[in-house]
């Protein structure tokens, strides 16, 4: 096998980490008034000086920040948009666990009026990422397909876009300013945090998105196709941008269930991204068939070691799985890391440190034994 020079690389992982309870509590002190936004952003920047070193010390080749800066893994980047706004929770989802199911009430998401992007919303955060790094600082964002999915049409501002082709096309542009922003700051490594696809693998809610949103879910996975190759069009020869599918990660919990099958095609052909972070830690997600359909040159990176439970899995068992999945893709277009991040929420899953720690020691253990 041969070793990847570029991302993603064997042994990676997708992005959010644990926050110290230093920063949890730096970011109480700083609700309640009680330090400057400049000293919460010291204490931020100490926190991912520290994780940093976590992660090199792990031995990945590719580093985060955690997403020490956010509360959410999306709205964070969202409201940044012009005319973007979080509202207040309206709707109740359905989140299954290990020890049954939840009903939790998530903030959503309006569009006003014209998109816009006053500012870079996540350019700084990089740039200091790379100033404490000599890895590969890995930029993670939303999927854009985020600004749709949660309300369709009836949360975007008819007057405003009473076409939705507008919408998509603003959505587009806006997105790949601050894409071309990252880029020329040194960005080569970005991924879009994709859940909308995942969640349009599972039955139930492919009916939902009838009823509630009322969209095709066939036409919508080439509809975000087509948005997503917008939003990263004429980024850098040289910069590789992956996608992380989850179907929900909130304390452990999940939203989705279903295999790939529903997607594959239009996932692995119609969007041109250079790698796959795919959720596989266990049977919510399927089998591997699906995976017949990725072209040669694209990356998948299997996520087999779940985030939601502490316990440790077996290297044995890594390797049959790894040795399943080259039955549907060969060997060397296959990566291996957690199935998704630790703390896609500033509350993180119910796992610790040490728990995280030992995951991600045991991606680089079993990434060199089966690659080299």
């Amino acid at each position: 096998m041969t070793k990847r020079s570029k991302p993603p690389f064997r042994a990676d992982h997708v992005g959010s980490l644990l926050r110290p309870q230093a920063l949890l509590d730096a970011r109480d002190r700083h609700k309640r008034k009680e330090i400057t936004a400049d000293q919460l952003r010291a204490a931020e920047d100490q926190a991912i000086r520290d994780i940093v070193r976590v992660q090199e010390d792990a031995g990945l080749e590719s580093v985060t920040d955690g997403e020490f800066r956010r509360t959410w893994w999306h709205l964070d980047f969202l409201e940044g948009f012009t005319n973007a706004t979080v509202t207040p929770p309206r709707v109740k989802v359905k989140f299954h666990t290990h020890e049954g199911d939840i009903d939790y009430e998530p903030p959503g998401l309006r569009v006003d009026g014209k998109l816009g992007r006053p500012r870079d919303i996540f350019v700084d955060h990089f740039k200091f990422l790379k100033s404490v790094t000599k890895a590969a600082a890995k930029q993670t964002i939303p999927s854009p397909s985020m600004m749709h999915f949660r309300g369709g049409r009836k949360s975007i501002d008819a007057a405003a876009y009473p076409d939705m082709a507008g919408f998509y096309a603003d959505l587009a542009r806006v997105y790949n300013e601050e894409v071309m922003a990252l880029a020329a700051a040194g960005c080569r490594y970005l991924q879009l945090d994709e859940v909308n696809l995942a969640y349009l693998c599972d039955p139930k809610l492919r009916e939902q998105v009838r009823t509630n949103i009322g969209e095709d879910p066939g036409q919508l996975t080439h509809t975000y196709a087509k948005l997503i190759n917008e939003t990263i069009a004429g980024r850098p020869a040289d910069m590789a941008v992956t996608m992380h599918l989850c179907r929900g990660n909130f304390q452990s919990a999940w939203v989705a269930e279903g295999g790939y099958d529903p997607v594959a095609e239009v996932l692995f052909n119609e969007i041109a991204v250079d790698g796959y972070f795919l959720e596989y830690d266990d049977d919510r997600s399927g089998g591997f068939e699906p995976l017949r359909f990725v072209p040669k040159g694209k990356i998948v990176v299997l996520g087999l070691i779940t985030t939601k439970l502490p316990q440790l899995e077996v290297k044995d068992e890594l390797k049959r799985r790894i040795d399943q999945a080259a039955r549907f893709v060969p060997l060397d277009q296959l990566a291996l890391s957690p199935q998704c991040g630790f703390s896609s929420t500033v509350e993180g899953n119910k796992i610790t440190s040490a728990d995280q720690l030992a995951k991600m020691r045991l991606v680089v253990e079993v990434a060199r034994e089966v690659w080299g």
